[in-house]
């Protein structure tokens, strides 16, 4: 059961880097209806399958499809919108993943209430088909290249090492938190450091090539930009600290606040609607204030309310927990959308 969403993560995480090289080759437009269309090819697979194998193997598909959009969604946002309207586009694509990260499992149980487990799958098929028609008609092509700029080259040897690495990686560590979890381990302890341990030499291989190419796969050349630098740790810490209040929050109000699984949907809610909220404002906010003072205030929003989550009473109304996951929610959505304009507009145009 674990390997069903192991295998979608999996494809997502190694295809990443190189899709997004195939986008600067080939056009973003192309590799993300390339996408939609394998994704909803893969989901129709994934509801046809008949034993785990099929199934597992259909969602690794539906993880390169996936990744074919998140390669190259942020290129497109840079290239739909102008200059001057580009924080407002970014605020919006923020605002519609934190709608969908509401409206998901939401979905996904009145399905579920209504039909069997296959139509999770089957229903991504007309929206795929959707999609494809209105990008077809929608995204924009490529700019043209500019005298000077340099060509993009994508090396096999460079996307073996790349699968590899994040590969054997994500195994590796997969394995190890298997291994010290309460479910038993699905693979041996030393199997597992060995992956782990093949996964970073390689990656020690990888990015000593990856630092002497001109257009590198792996795009480490471009922290040299402090600002784009600094942007992306704050992101990765952001990122990591309301995954890690994702995965506490249900066991904090289940186990110990007693809470329902129902009653514990409603609160966590209370997180991604303030980000819904917050996003659109922030967009408007883009180039009237520093998107680091944005970003700041929203970092420092997001961390009041996760220490006064920290802080709850032994005993909280639901009053208590809604206000602070709320809080969270609204420093979140007033950081992403400032620091990802500072991202987006920070790296050179052609990459």
């Amino acid at each position: 059961g674990v390997w069903l969403l192991n295998a979608y993560q999996l494809a997502v995480l190694v295809l990443l880097l190189p899709l997004s090289m195939v986008g600067d080759l080939v056009g973003y437009r192309r590799v993300y209806l390339a996408g939609v269309a394998l994704f909803m090819l893969a989901s129709a697979a994934s509801a046809l399958a008949t034993g785990p194998t099929q199934l597992g193997l259909a969602r690794a598909l539906q993880g390169a499809g996936a990744a074919g959009l998140f390669a190259v969604n942020a290129a497109l946002v840079r290239l739909i919108y102008p200059v001057r309207l580009l924080g407002r586009g970014i605020a919006i694509n923020s605002a519609v993943v934190a709608v969908a990260s509401v409206a998901g499992p939401a979905v996904a149980a009145g399905i579920l209430s209504l039909a069997a487990w296959p139509w999770l799958f089957a229903v991504n098929v007309p929206l795929g088909l959707l999609v494809q028609w209105m990008g077809r008609n929608a995204l924009p092509a490529n700019a043209p290249r500019a005298a000077g700029m340099p060509v993009v080259q994508i090396a096999p040897l460079d996307v073996l090492l790349n699968v590899l690495m994040f590969g054997l990686v994500f195994l590796g560590m997969d394995g190890l938190g298997t291994h010290t979890g309460s479910g038993g381990q699905s693979l041996p302890l030393s199997v597992s450091l060995g992956l782990l341990g093949a996964g970073l030499v390689l990656g020690v291989v990888y990015v000593r090539r990856q630092m002497h190419l001109q257009t590198p796969l792996l795009p480490l050349d471009l922290l040299r930009i402090p600002v784009f630098a600094l942007s992306m740790c704050t992101s990765v810490s952001a990122f990591c600290a309301q995954m890690l209040a994702f995965v506490a929050m249900p066991f904090l109000l289940l186990d110990y606040f007693g809470r329902t699984p129902w009653e514990a949907g409603l609160l966590i809610t209370a997180w991604p609607l303030g980000t819904v909220v917050m996003a659109p404002l922030a967009g408007r906010l883009i180039g009237r204030f520093p998107d680091g003072l944005l970003g700041a205030a929203g970092q420092a929003l997001m961390a009041c309310g996760l220490a006064l989550l920290a802080m709850l009473p032994a005993h909280p109304t639901d009053l208590d927990i809604v206000w602070r996951m709320a809080l969270c929610g609204i420093g979140f959505g007033l950081f992403q959308s400032p620091n990802n304009h500072t991202i987006v507009g920070s790296a050179p145009a052609h990459r």
